[in-house]
């Protein structure tokens, strides 16, 4: 066992022992928040078995064969010279190095990108730097994102026009089509430099985790659970926080009341944005399904100057109906009765009603405007929603 353990590990040490060190890119010290093991996520029992079958490919190499000549010098500009029977990591097969790489957390990416230009090209490839992205950011980053840093790409690709007062081209598009306190949000680091492809995922994904980065997402039971908006989900631009791991939320104007900021929102809390503008109806596409007892989300605003929320409610019965399945004909009418069981029963809020034929925005000024309809099928969006049920019935 201990000569085992001398054998797979002692020519590791020489694989490393081969690094010359330079100073990291800048975009590398942007993840000093993240745990700085490079290795942590790579268990010493798999490295000890991708380097016992790196040494089987290496003992099949022709004995006229000098280490010196496999030497990663053709690879590497920053490496001269390396002594005659000393080994690289580079000189591991693609696949054992892929497999390492592929094993390493978005810091020891960083990390071992700052060692040298052969490992940089690998390490910052999106194949590596996806499945990071996709794991701790999937959930609450969809497509308004993905558009969003997009523009963001486009803003700080023109940003000199602005420091010059002078604003042309899409920046002139959009100082009309877009508040100023969202253009301000989105070039606030454009004198930041970076060696990083803009468009790469790594550079995608180095924003969001320093929080450099104001994405579109929606959160639950806005402006710390206020009782106004209990059961809903609206819109916001968020940034994240990684000293709290939690987000600052940044709510757009309702009327004349202004924007609204609230700290400290977890990731519970947050989903992808449905694809529908809050300004914009949701076409229903579910009205002749709907049946007691689903699960559903609705628009609904306080009046026609502020955006719509998303607030769930269940399917209910006709007054006419008893309830009993076997004799239920509810969803044959073309009435849909739509409950909200936050509220006591008696409460203006408790129930409405929509026409399955012929639904559009319906309310008024008093009661609000109810807009288009999502019937849940996902047990993960029902179980968020039942997961944030207030503590108390609403008035």
């Amino acid at each position: 066992m201990l000569l085992y353990f001398f054998i797979t590990c002692f020519p590791f040490i020489f694989f490393l022992k081969s690094f010359t060190l330079k100073p990291l890119p800048p975009w590398a010290t942007e993840m000093r928040l993240l745990s700085p093991w490079i290795w942590k996520d790579v268990s010493f029992f798999s490295i000890s078995k991708l380097i016992k079958n790196s040494l089987s490919y290496l003992i099949t190499i022709p004995s006229k064969m000098s280490l010196k000549s496999m030497s990663f010098t053709s690879k590497v500009d920053n490496f001269e010279e390396v002594e005659e029977g000393v080994m690289s990591v580079l000189d591991l097969p693609e696949l054992v190095l892929e497999c390492i790489i592929e094993r390493l957390s978005p810091a020891g990416l960083c990390s071992m990108a700052g060692v040298c230009s052969s490992l940089r090209s690998r390490c910052i490839s999106d194949h590596f730097w996806e499945k990071h992205m996709k794991k701790k950011w999937g959930r609450i980053i969809g497509p308004a994102a993905y558009r969003e840093w997009q523009w963001h790409l486009a803003l700080k690709r023109d940003s000199s026009h602005i420091k010059q007062g002078k604003p042309k081209g899409l920046m002139r598009i959009l100082s009309i089509v877009r508040p100023s306190w969202w253009i301000k949000s989105k070039v606030d680091d454009s004198s930041k430099q970076s060696s990083l492809p803009d468009d790469s995922i790594m550079s995608w994904f180095l924003a969001l985790e320093t929080g450099r980065f104001w994405f579109p997402a929606q959160v639950y039971n806005r402006e710390n659970g206020h009782v106004g908006f209990m059961l809903s989900c609206y819109d916001a631009e968020l940034t994240y926080d990684p000293r709290t791991d939690t987000f600052q939320a940044r709510y757009p104007p309702h009327g004349r009341r202004a924007v609204a900021i609230e700290n400290s929102v977890p990731w519970e809390r947050l989903r992808a944005p449905v694809d529908t503008s809050p300004h914009d109806l949701h076409i229903s596409d579910c009205l002749n399904d709907l049946r007691p007892g689903d699960n559903i989300e609705i628009q609904w605003r306080r009046n026609k100057e502020f955006p719509y929320g998303w607030w769930y409610g269940v399917v209910g019965h006709l007054e006419s109906c008893d309830g009993n399945e076997n004799y239920c004909r509810c969803h044959y009418g073309d009435t849909v009765v739509l409950e909200f069981n936050q509220y006591t029963p008696g409460s203006r809020w408790r129930r409405t009603t929509i026409n399955r034929k012929d639904h559009r925005e319906e309310g008024n000024e008093a009661d609000g405007f109810y807009g288009g309809i999502r019937k849940l099928s996902s047990e993960e969006e029902i179980f968020t929603w039942k997961r944030l049920w207030p503590s108390q019935i609403l008035e």
